[in-house]
């Protein structure tokens, strides 16, 4: 049966390994991260603790799990959980037996690696007072989840509404100041920004200007959306958040890691508890998380630390040389792309090149008046045989984006990137992208920048005070740049585009969606033609109105334009 793990401790200066290899503890810096307390410990937090409620699953999903397993291998035809659960089974020693065979089974197939079977059952978690920081570190950080989670973008952020670390003393002062000057200049900024922010929406809308609710409804969002970049990565989310049974397993064997790792083992353990308290048969499943000490990011800094001041401003300047003006530069484009993928489109057919041309392959899966797979708002194309040829065709992405901005783009979870380890490559001086509406004004701008400039003097203070870097990082603010490598086939790729280059989209990510559309065209002509944002390629099918939106209509007739022209909408 489940047993709570004991508290993670540090290992001697040198501590054999499984397989017998002896390996160096990391430096203090890698490891004096807090863990996990038992009810008995120290609180992680002074704010309140994360939040974690199930609030639907799978019934029986350990039962399930074997019982989809001996189905696999049964002649009498679908095996149901209250069978493995030996439900009907009255005398005392058959029901034992019954059930000793099912954990059996389960362990079997679990040591095996086995584990679809495990994906048949879920579970839905309502989660609150959770940084942002921690959803984007590691709650969405991977391909195989489902969150809705309050919009920073649409809902106003309240004081208070901060994760705060168990700091004292003057570590304790430094990072309650730095909490409420963020929200200060949140607040300041979305008063400054609301002017610009109705002038920009009444270009567009001119005709909205006697409807008083609605304008000063939009002109708040706009210019939140823009204030929000002060905030610091700590602020609170509530969401809900929906995993299989495989993925819960996983959460709890890698919890133990960068950059946020005691809330992540909060999180974690939470749920974990949630689920066995659901099922208590799941428990004996459950490992114990691989310690921080012995990760591969861990153990790359055994010999010679974290990178110093130095190296780490050296890696920016390289990166960012590369990336020009760009926010997102496509690395080792394809040339033979167009043509793979017309060949795979003509395997899928039976048909030569006689018959079908590439032009013509290539149309049949990326154009809309072409395919009906893409008339609707349903995303078929992992369904159709024609379009599954997409998947040949791969492209790698340079990008740069502040943490708010890639929050969102990392939701596009078939076009994943390789995300820093923050801990290790954030610099002692400001690093921030800014959105256009702050850039526009120069007072604005310039309060903007003062409001950036005590977030990472507050963020180098706790650092000098000896505060561990996962606490000092949640001082930082939404507008810090993440430099990372994002990579997609273009049946991922496409679906992402036509959400992105839509004018109502995140302006950051639009921004690096029209950079790829633009290398995309210069290296593949004929599928960047296809590559457009919703209204155009609706307009192209016939399908009225253009705008899928609604009246959340940006304003802007995007089909009307080029698709460069998109990236300097406001």
């Amino acid at each position: 049966m489940f047993k709570p793990f004991r508290r993670l401790r540090r290992p001697p200066p040198e501590e054999a390994t499984p397989a017998g290899r002896r390996v160096s503890t990391p430096p203090p810096d890698t490891i004096r991260l807090p863990v996990t307390p038992l009810p008995d410990g120290p609180a992680l937090f002074r704010s309140p603790l994360p939040r974690v409620r199930l609030v639907g699953a799978t019934p029986r999903p350990y039962d399930t799990a074997v019982a989809a397993a001996r189905t696999c291998y049964s002649a009498k035809g679908i095996v149901s959980p209250s069978e493995v659960g030996a439900d009907s089974e009255a005398d005392p020693t058959r029901r034992a037996k019954r059930l000793e065979t099912r954990d059996r089974i389960a362990r079997s197939i679990f040591e095996a690696g086995h584990h679809t079977t495990l994906q048949h059952a879920h579970f839905t978690f309502a989660i609150e007072n959770v940084s942002r920081q921690f959803l984007w570190s590691f709650l969405h950080a991977h391909p195989f989840y489902n969150s809705e989670q309050v919009s920073q973008r649409y809902v106003e952020v309240k004081p208070g509404a901060f994760a705060v670390p168990a700091l004292s003393g003057e570590a304790l002062s430094v990072y309650e100041r730095a909490m409420e000057a963020a929200q200060e200049a949140y607040r300041d900024l979305s008063e400054r920004l609301a002017g610009p922010a109705e002038a920009e929406y009444l270009k567009r809308f001119p005709g909205r200007a006697k409807d008083r609710d609605r304008l000063a409804r939009e002109v708040q969002r706009r210019a939140q959306e823009a204030a929000r970049y002060v905030l610091p990565v700590s602020t609170f989310a509530f969401l809900y958040h929906t995993v299989s049974a495989l993925t819960l397993l996983r959460y709890a064997r890698a919890s133990d890691q960068y950059d946020a790792p005691g809330e992540t083992r909060i999180v974690v353990d939470a749920m974990r508890d949630a689920a066995i308290e659901a099922d208590p048969a799941l428990g004996v499943l459950f490992e114990p998380p691989i310690p921080i000490e012995r990760t591969p990011e861990a153990l790359a800094y055994a010999a010679g630390g974290w990178p110093t001041e130095s190296e780490r401003a050296a890696a920016r300047r390289s990166f960012d040389a590369s990336l020009g003006a760009r926010a997102s530069l496509l690395v080792d484009p394809d040339p033979a792309g167009e043509a793979r993928l017309a060949a795979a489109v003509r395997e899928v057919l039976g048909l030569p090149a006689a018959r079908l041309s590439d032009d013509d392959a290539i149309a049949l899966v990326l154009d809309p008046s072409r395919n009906a797979y893409l008339d609707g708002p349903l995303n078929l194309s992992s369904l159709s045989k024609i379009m599954r040829a997409g998947v040949h065709v791969r492209y790698t992405f340079r990008k740069r984006l502040s943490h708010t901005a890639d929050s969102q783009d990392q939701r596009h979870r078939m076009a994943p990137g390789s995300r820093p380890l923050l801990s290790a490559t954030v610099g002692d001086e400001p690093d921030v992208v800014a959105p256009a509406l702050i850039l526009a004004n120069e007072s604005v701008e310039s309060s903007f920048r003062e409001a950036i400039a005590r977030s990472w003097e507050a963020f180098r203070t706790l650092k000098r005070l000896g505060v561990p870097a996962e606490s000092a990082l949640y001082a930082l603010p939404n507008a810090l740049a993440v430099r990372f490598t994002e990579s997609a086939d273009l049946l991922s790729l496409r679906h992402k585009m036509v959400t992105r280059l839509c004018v109502a989209s995140q302006e950051e990510i639009r921004r690096a969606s029209v950079d790829e559309w633009t290398a995309i065209r210069a290296v593949h002509p004929r599928i960047g033609a296809h590559l457009a944002p919703p209204c155009a390629l609706r307009e192209r099918s016939g399908k009225r109105p253009y705008c899928p939106e609604g009246e959340r209509f940006c304003g802007v007739p995007a089909w009307r334009l080029p698709v460069e022209a998109l990236a300097g909408q406001a």
